[in-house]
């Protein structure tokens, strides 16, 4: 059996947790010889709320809620949806090269099976479901990301919820149902479980690195040496540190709240969120956000190509199909076109106000409608 580094933290600040797997890449950059890979098992001292890549942070975090209530920010390298970190949650990070000849996606799967082999271990049967859930008894109890750098590295991220304080989940994030008060938190347990509630003891994600260590060796046939950081590592990660703290990480300029009207479009590969501004029937700004795993180039293709165009449905019906994102985001040009449309509609929105959320979160991907309403596919 080959020997791959374990790593453990516990208590860590939403900024050093993040910047650590982002410094573990560098070791996995493409070159003649890779060192094995590198699992992390680690904790936050929490609350944090944590966003994809892909997101607006002010859209899906409630940040005077945070401020209330003591709790961290920050944006993931991985994308995905929005969630909470903290004691009760394990976070995992799998650090190796990207595989060649075949999609970095493709690591989904066994990276699924190794965190399902270790919760099979506390007896909960568990299994990939949806774009990037791992589901027990037909709800969610893990979330995965992935990242892969421009020179190779890949990055396997999960939050595997041994316990879930809800009603704080719904301060924090900025969900729908959140507005339902005690019929929200129902709604949210409907569809989110934990280990504490399935095997009916209390835990908390420190209480799961063990079964999910030997989950990981037994699916990949490895062994596990416990480790530390290399001192390059560890002059990597506080640098990068810094950088998880900045503004301009945190609120990059393409997420400008200037771009006042918006749409949402759910997707086979996630939730996009489309951002225009027009002025005198020309599209003078249009960003793409949203929990995709990773953000289609076609996405960033199409925004160049609609950015000081004219703000019509036959040349954005052009646009869109030139740049292939349809096929990307496994919808049709029409929907695509439609979720433009929709978001300059809708720019009569006060600018000050916030877009309203209709999903995303990592525990509540799915908008809540009425008995017998119908919910379209895009939401202005």
């Amino acid at each position: 059996m080959s020997g791959w580094r374990l790593l453990t933290d516990s208590l860590v600040g939403a900024a050093d947790g993040l910047a650590v797997d982002e410094a573990l890449m560098s070791s996995y950059h493409r070159g003649p010889i890779a060192p094995p890979p590198t699992l992390r098992l680690y904790t936050y001292r929490g609350p944090a709320a944590l966003v994809g890549r892909f997101q607006d942070l002010e859209a899906e975090v409630d940040l005077l809620a945070c401020s209330q209530h003591g709790a961290e920010i920050g944006r993931r390298l991985t994308g995905g949806g929005a969630i909470i970190m903290g004691p009760a949650q394990l976070g995992v990070a799998l650090l190796m090269p990207a595989p060649a000849n075949r999609p970095a996606r493709s690591m989904l799967g066994p990276f699924a099976d190794a965190l399902a082999a270790g919760l099979t271990r506390l007896g909960i049967a568990a299994a990939l479901g949806g774009k990037n859930d791992l589901i027990a008894d037909g709800r969610k109890i893990a979330g995965l990301g992935l990242h892969v750098d421009g020179d190779g590295a890949l990055l396997l991220h999960a939050s595997v919820l041994a316990d879930l304080d809800v009603e704080l989940m719904l301060q924090l994030l900025r969900i729908p149902v959140a507005k339902l008060g005690g019929a929200g938190v129902g709604a949210v347990r409907r569809r989110v479980t934990t280990v504490s509630e399935l095997t009916a003891t209390s835990r908390d994600g420190a209480a799961l690195r063990e079964s999910v260590a030997v989950g990981f060796a037994s699916a990949f046939g490895v062994a596990l040496e416990s480790g530390a950081l290399s001192a390059d590592e560890q002059t990597r990660a506080t640098e990068l540190a810094a950088r998880y703290r900045d503004p301009a990480w945190l609120f990059p300029p393409r997420f400008s709240r200037q771009q006042r009207g918006s749409a949402v479009l759910r997707t086979p590969a996630g939730l996009v969120r489309c951002y225009v501004g027009a002025q005198g029937g020309v599209i003078s700004q249009v960003t793409f956000v949203g929990d995709v795993l990773t953000m289609p180039d076609s996405l960033l293709a199409l925004e160049s190509a609609l950015r000081w165009s004219r703000a019509t449905p036959d040349f954005i019906a052009t646009a869109v199909a030139t740049s292939g994102v349809a096929r990307d985001l496994g919808c049709t040009v029409e929907q695509v076109v439609g979720l433009v449309l929709a978001a300059l509609d809708s720019q009569s929105q006060d600018e000050t106000s916030y877009p309203v959320r209709h999903s995303g979160s990592c525990y509540f991907p799915e908008q809540l409608a009425p008995a017998g309403v119908d919910v379209s596919e895009v939401v202005g």
